[in-house]
């Protein structure tokens, strides 16, 4: 490899340390209450060499958007994998469920920052991270639809409600059993589908 693809490849890992680092990061604290020397910090990368690949915060918020899609595209395509779409969907409650420690400590990433950037004056930000959840929804959807199921649009949303509903109380009440509790009505609720 030569010294340019060297110095392209690393980067490139610095950039995508920097992007896991602000999804983390931004999800713990909030976007007012982040700064770019807290990123840097999580990303073990000098403060200054952030500003050589994100000029703004909101450039960091909307590369850990990108992270959020990217982990829902990770999440889905496994899912997709199996063979009946019923199995997919419980797949994702599973998952839900299994980060059940995160949602009592933070939320829901994705639906934490989306309400978060619907507060801000500006509003730019806030279609980009309801985008992530539309793409969760229009999934889910397919599922029911490829189900067979009436009504598949307002199945998935019925079903990702419920996800950030519990997500939130699980938070709210600093209690990971609310997430297990409501992922097992949900799993029923499926089956009786």
């Amino acid at each position: 490899m030569t010294n340019s693809a060297n110095r392209q490849t690393r980067a490139s890992q610095k950039r995508q340390r920097l992007t896991a680092a602000a999804a983390r990061v931004l999800h713990e604290q909030g976007v007012e209450r982040t700064t770019l020397a807290d990123i840097a910090r999580e990303a073990d990368v000098p403060v200054g060499n952030v500003y050589y690949y994100f000029k703004t915060k909101d450039e960091l918020v909307r590369a850990a958007l990108t992270e959020h899609t990217a982990h829902l595209d990770e999440l889905t395509g496994a899912l997709d994998e199996l063979p009946d779409p019923r199995d997919r969907l419980k797949g994702l409650i599973a998952a839900w469920v299994a980060g059940r420690e995160t949602a009592a400590r933070r939320g829901c990433p994705t639906g934490t920052l989306a309400v978060e950037l619907g507060k801000r004056a500006d509003g730019t930000l806030d279609a980009e991270a309801g985008a992530v959840i539309r793409r969760l929804l229009d999934w889910t959807a397919a599922q029911f639809r490829t189900l067979n199921l009436p009504a598949p649009d307002d199945l998935a949303l019925t079903l990702v409600s419920a996800y950030q509903g519990m997500s939130l109380l699980a938070n709210a009440l600093r209690d990971p059993t609310v997430m297990t509790r409501e992922g097992d009505r949900l799993l029923h609720w499926l089956d009786s589908l």
